[in-house]
């Protein structure tokens, strides 16, 4: 498998003048906001942000929205990548999924965060509450599956040879009183 360097440079860049991705679908709470704050404060930028060059030569973040909200007067690192619009839609939609799909070894993180010294209420908290989850075999740090109520369903998913056929079938069900949506995949 032959894998592309999308990276065309790294450039500093004044925080404000990063535009934001118009389909960031991610929510920051004051609690990830206040921790952030934190870790800024006691170590500082240890990431740079991701972002692609526009026609107009702005710069569009793909991934940093927080960061970059918290310092916009600061010059922030900038990975500059060579991405269109469809593949930064893609990793936009992806980038953070695929880092939540990784397992935690409960020991370890007990083990590293008893380690680690901050002043930080907000940072404290985070490691007093996922060291506590560690050591009652309750850890996940997948915030995608934090407070989480998925309420029961039962669901029948019925595949059709075209849309018409989709059509009939959601109105026939539909006038029998089932709760019906559409899906096309």
């Amino acid at each position: 498998m032959k894998i592309r360097d999308r990276i065309r440079e790294l450039r500093r860049v004044k925080a404000s003048q990063l535009r934001p991705h118009p389909r960031n679908w991610r929510l920051h709470p004051q609690r990830q906001q206040d921790a952030l704050r934190g870790i800024l404060a006691e170590i500082g930028y240890a990431d740079a942000l991701l972002a692609r060059e526009l026609p107009d030569k702005s710069l569009q973040l793909i991934d940093g929205h927080l960061r970059a909200e918290l310092t916009p007067e600061m010059e922030v690192p900038v990975l500059i990548l060579d991405l269109d619009e469809t593949e930064a839609d893609k990793l936009l939609a992806l980038l953070d999924p695929l880092a939540s799909l990784a397992e935690a070894d409960e020991i370890l993180y007990a083990e590293l965060a008893q380690q680690v010294q901050t002043q930080n209420a907000a940072l404290h908290g985070v490691l007093e509450e996922w060291s506590a989850q560690a050591h009652e075999g309750t850890f996940d740090d997948r915030e995608a599956n934090r407070d989480l109520e998925v309420p029961e369903a039962f669901q029948v998913v019925v595949e059709c040879k075209d849309e018409d056929e989709q059509r009939e079938l959601f109105e026939r069900l539909t006038a029998e009183g089932y709760s019906c949506r559409l899906l096309t995949l």
